[in-house]
């Protein structure tokens, strides 16, 4: 079995916000979950839906653990667990999960490549509302997670709108963004919201520290991290912060001379990290320009980060990753 997972104190935060909501009769049928990736939006959507999926909730609304519903989503198959791609973004299955009324839209594979496609399309639309067409197989609640929900292009956003005109009792949607302003206004406007903050600096230390992170490398992490907990513990369990130092040597070498474009950029591109790559490239071009006092040392690297976050931007279209990355290198030479 898959342990339900302890929320950290912000998640809990948000958790209980819509709890209350939902206590009070005044959780709609749609709602916008937002905050930056990797924060947790996933983990309390899940939870969420734990509670509506309770076939016999406790006095206080909590689930009961016991019932079939909470047996079949404590029993949710490690394919359902998120699974985060190089650039960050989650990769999960969409249809059905191993709770039948809990169902989750997120990127599919092409038919044809059998490659994870970069946006979700009106197909995985289509099928998830036939499915939804049907009754809740036991009887409760049915529950949708679309994330993230920044990818869903225009012809699925119709799809979904229709779904949103046409609200049905007991069926909920939850769209997961961390860039909620991509969303139709038309959408954005009839879900409610629920949002995942940054928590306090030093809330976030204790969490880190309580993750197992000596103080120093939690204090590094984070503030790396820009007071993001999420990140920064990824980036101290994993290489991340020896691959935000090597991206500073890499800069300085490439600033100085000592190393073409071409060859940096393939290097970037080679294990799939050029994303990560990037976003560091843009951050240090803000630290730069914070210690600059002339104009044009600025422009310079505003044009730097500009360039960093549009070559991320790239990396999600067709365009050949290494030339993506190029583009971000030359202005940052």
């Amino acid at each position: 079995m898959t342990p339900l997972p302890a929320l950290a104190p912000w998640q809990q935060r948000a958790f209980d916000q819509a709890c209350e909501a939902i206590a009070a009769g005044y959780f709609g049928h749609a709602t916008l979950i937002t905050g930056p990736a990797r924060i947790g939006k996933r983990i309390v959507a899940e939870m969420l839906a734990h509670r509506l999926l309770c076939l016999q909730p406790g006095g206080d609304g909590a689930a009961c653990g016991v019932c079939k519903s909470c047996r079949l989503f404590a029993a949710r198959s490690q394919m359902e667990v998120p699974e985060l791609r190089p650039d960050g973004t989650l990769a999960h299955p969409w249809g059905h999960s191993s709770h039948p009324d809990l169902h989750f839209l997120g990127y599919g594979n092409h038919p044809k490549t059998g490659k994870p496609r970069a946006e979700i399309v009106i197909e995985q639309v289509r099928a998830l509302t036939e499915s939804l067409g049907l009754t809740a197989q036991l009887g409760g609640a049915q529950v949708v997670i679309v994330e993230p929900a920044d990818a869903v292009n225009w012809h699925a956003w119709n799809a979904i709108l229709k779904t949103l005109e046409e609200p049905q009792p007991g069926r909920y949607l939850w769209l997961l963004a961390s860039n909620p302003a991509q969303l139709p206004a038309t959408i954005r406007s009839r879900c409610q919201k629920l949002e995942l903050r940054l928590p306090p600096c030093e809330e976030a230390l204790r969490w880190l520290q309580g993750r197992g992170h000596a103080p120093a490398l939690a204090t590094e992490a984070l503030e790396a991290a820009r007071g993001h907990p999420g990140l920064a513990d990824a980036w101290a369990t994993g290489d991340g912060l020896a691959m935000r130092r090597a991206t500073r040597d890499d800069a300085r070498a490439l600033r100085s001379g000592q190393v073409a474009v071409e060859v940096l950029a393939q290097r970037w591109v080679t294990d799939g990290r050029a994303d990560e790559r990037l976003r560091h490239l843009a951050e240090f071009a803000l630290q730069d320009a914070a210690s600059l006092t002339d104009r044009a040392g600025t422009r310079r690297l505003a044009a730097c980060f500009d360039a960093a976050n549009r070559a991320r931007e790239l990396l999600r279209s067709t365009v050949r990753a290494d030339l993506a990355v190029m583009e971000a290198l030359q202005a940052w030479r």
